[in-house]
């Protein structure tokens, strides 16, 4: 961390399915972590909580929020809205804990757009394959194969985004992942991002 002793901000971002909500919650057991809770309009899934998982509300308040400037980022996926506190994330910037945000592409441009004064590693998490992708989305949305269709269509729009980020690891082993994530969180500068074999794995992922 810096002189100043402030946090930093480490994003995770990944098609819906790929594995980074599992991933962030997995690196947050570390005390020197702690996850921004997304506010979100979508409704909670079975054993989520309130103020744990996501801060849920209406569509109606979410767009009050907005234009009183409450999130330092906020964008619309799936018909659904998500956004962070700018008063939570900066609060707990200043007091020297690193962050981590579970958020997708867009969010993620935001605050990098924002170039704020703090430390930004943004990481890109792929699935091993569709065939993959599909079956943890089938499992995970209980089957519900609407909303299932719903997120693979827009598999391809969210793979176009690698690029935009610093570290892209594929989720083939969640351990092995996990050891990759948090050896880049501690020293960036040790790893060159391997382009040509990202590109070669995400043209697989299309087929």
């Amino acid at each position: 961390m810096s002189s100043s002793n402030k946090g930093g901000m480490f994003i995770l971002s990944s098609p819906s399915g790929a594995g980074k909500t599992t991933l962030v919650k997995k690196i947050a057991r570390n005390k020197k972590f702690l996850i921004s809770i997304s506010h979100t309009t979508r409704l909670p899934r079975l054993n989520e909580k309130n103020g744990k998982d996501y801060y849920f509300t209406s569509k109606n308040n979410f767009k009050k929020l907005i234009k009183k400037g409450e999130f330092i980022e906020h964008a619309k996926v799936f018909d659904n809205y998500y956004g962070s506190s700018k008063y939570l994330v900066t609060k707990q910037l200043k007091r020297g804990k690193n962050i981590l945000f579970d958020i997708d592409w867009q969010g993620t441009r935001q605050i990098r757009n924002k170039r704020l004064n703090y430390k930004l590693l943004t990481i890109f998490i792929l699935p091993p394959s569709k065939k993959e992708l599909l079956e943890r989305l089938i499992k995970r949305e209980k089957k519900n194969m609407k909303t299932v269709k719903k997120r693979m269509k827009g598999f391809k729009k969210d793979l176009s985004k690698w690029k935009e980020y610093d570290y892209v690891v594929i989720n083939d082993d969640l351990k092995k992942c996990y050891k990759k994530i948090v050896s880049f969180i501690a020293n960036p500068t040790k790893y060159t991002l391997d382009r040509k074999f990202i590109t070669q794995h995400v043209k697989k992922l299309l087929m």
